[in-house]
């Protein structure tokens, strides 16, 4: 199966933190490739993925960082694919600095923004994307919204 999603981190430190994403979309049957990949240790690989993802299949980026965040950033700089920003906890402000590194995005390189560690949602906004031209995911997302009632 084609990866129609690529997750990015920062660090391989962020895999833990996640979880959340990976299950998600696995249990949903969505396929995705993850990388490590550093905004600042390593921009041209960055790039590349960026520059890249769409003519591999990719639909949708879910870029993971912590402390300073420029990843999604950067990535969105690279692609007019939709990129998911998901600020990780770390260091001496546990993710807040994370947080408004991705939200205060400047005109015209937007990226959606999570919760600090909200990686399951990152997950279903992916697929919520996915689902406008995926009648069969759609109903699956249909199912786990009634899912949630109970």
């Amino acid at each position: 199966m084609t990866p129609c999603v690529r997750i990015i981190l920062g660090s391989k430190n962020d895999l833990e933190k996640i979880s959340a994403t990976t299950e998600t979309l696995d249990s949903f049957g969505v396929a995705y490739d993850l990388h490590i990949s550093s905004a600042h240790r390593n921009p041209d690989r960055t790039a590349v993925l960026a520059k890249t993802a769409a003519e591999e299949g990719i639909k949708v980026i879910i870029a993971g960082a912590g402390l300073a965040a420029h990843l999604p950033g950067v990535i969105a700089a690279y692609t007019t694919l939709p990129v998911i920003g998901l600020p990780l906890a770390s260091g001496a402000l546990n993710g807040l600095d994370s947080l408004y590194s991705i939200v205060q995005m400047p005109p015209g390189v937007p990226v959606a923004c999570m919760a600090i560690n909200g990686a399951k949602n990152a997950a279903l906004f992916a697929l919520q994307i996915l689902a406008l031209s995926d009648k069969p995911l759609q109903q699956k997302l249909l199912a786990y919204k009634e899912s949630l009632k109970t």
